[in-house]
């Protein structure tokens, strides 16, 4: 599969659909721990060349919006109109630096159960064709309805494919297309629009997990899908640092300043503790080492507080819909005593991490005398974590 190209997101979220209960309209609605909005958006921003995210919302919605996207790095969201096609195209008119050719994706935020893979295909297939849409094959026999909801005519389902979001199109496209039907009508979904001005829209298949909620039962049925079981993966890290020989102390382990006669010699504050654990995240993950992500070469992270480093590998975590488990941190040294500071540091790890306390242990060991710690020439760390994922987040 080719890199994908870069691409914007537009999701509609402004209707106030209430029927599938809980008082809120159904894209606040909480499924597995987040609300149904969420999981749309922390997909998106799982694909490679998603350039920014952009969410219509009702305006009196504003404080259910707000709390869904706690903590995301979003554009302020779009106000909606009376109707599905004013309100994208209030979306798509607040893109004011986009080119005719540049792509965005259109997608409905009652669509929670969304795979990054299937972005990535339809992302492939605007490659080659200036519409397309994911879709799935109708599997079922179709009648018509008559009067009193009487069983009509058969209908082939042959050739017939129900339409699911997101759908893509270049910028360009879709603006005429909205543009031409303020004066046609309104249309049930964007491919229609751009169909109605000649454009061929490409049917990518998508998965059928791929459901739109409209029923209190599709609550229940995105449930199992988003709180199914998830993938947990272990990382480890290691690191040392040696006592530098004129620098006095403290040294600074976990995060917290323990009194020693010498400093630890490193680029930025030495903390060993912290850098094993950095180490740990991002092996968990693969994304790499400490030294990938913040060389010592840069002048930029001299001296700097290792906690920085820390909350950047979590944010890899995160990104990624991942969560830590816990932490099981060695300290190795003959010196400083690290027994009475143990606590200070599960801690001082917890306030950083969002970890319980009970999630997090630190000890400490010496090499019995042997080896450049058991000189008393500097310290080591080893961290092992546990993590887990969503198993669908690099499908």
């Amino acid at each position: 599969m080719p890199d994908p190209m870069a691409f914007h997101v537009l999701i509609a979220a402004a209707g106030r659909g209430l029927r599938v209960g809980g008082g809120k309209p159904k894209q606040y609605i909480n499924i597995a721990g987040k609300p149904v909005l969420r999981h749309s958006i922390e997909t998106f921003l799982r694909v490679p060349g998603c350039a920014s995210v952009r969410v219509i919302i009702d305006a009196q919605d504003a404080d259910l919006y707000h709390d869904a996207v706690c903590g995301l790095s979003l554009p302020e969201p779009v106000h909606g109109g009376n109707d599905r096609n004013s309100s994208v195209f209030n979306g798509i008119k607040s893109f004011l630096n986009l080119n005719h050719e540049d792509i965005i994706l259109v997608h409905d935020a009652a669509r929670p159960c969304l795979l990054v893979s299937d972005v990535l295909k339809l992302l492939v297939a605007l490659r080659y064709h200036r519409a397309a849409t994911l879709a799935a094959p109708v599997n079922a026999s179709l009648r018509r309805a008559e009067a009193e909801e009487m069983a009509g005519q058969s209908v082939a389902r042959d050739a017939l494919w129900a339409v699911q979001t997101p759908q893509g199109f270049c910028y360009g496209d879709l603006l005429e297309a909205h543009r031409a039907a303020l004066s046609t009508g309104i249309y049930t979904d964007d491919t229609q629009l751009v169909s109605a001005l000649g454009i061929p829209v490409k049917l990518v298949e998508g998965s059928e997990r791929n459901l739109k909620i409209t029923r209190p039962e599709d609550i229940d049925l995105a449930e199992r899908i988003l709180g199914g079981s998830p993938l947990f993966l272990t990382g480890m890290g290691f690191d040392v640092h040696g006592f530098s020989s004129a620098k006095p102390g403290p040294v600074t382990l976990c995060g917290v300043e323990v009194p020693c006669a010498r400093a630890l010699e490193g680029h930025s504050d030495a903390d060993v503790g912290l850098h094993a654990l950095t180490d740990a995240i991002l092996g968990a993950i693969g994304a790499g080492d400490i030294g990938r992500h913040f060389p010592p070469t840069d002048p930029a992270f001299a001296g700097m507080d290792s906690a920085v480093f820390l909350r950047h590998a979590l944010e890899q975590l995160h990104k990624d819909g991942g969560a830590l488990v816990n932490i099981d941190l060695t300290l190795i040294c003959e010196l400083p005593k690290i027994t009475p500071y143990a606590d200070a540091m599960r801690a001082r790890l917890a306030a950083l991490t969002g970890l319980k306390p009970q999630r997090i242990n630190v000890k400490a060991t010496t090499t019995e005398k042997l080896g450049f710690t058991g000189r008393g020439e500097g310290i080591a760390a080893q961290a092992v974590v546990s993590v887990s994922m969503p198993m669908d987040a690099h499908e």
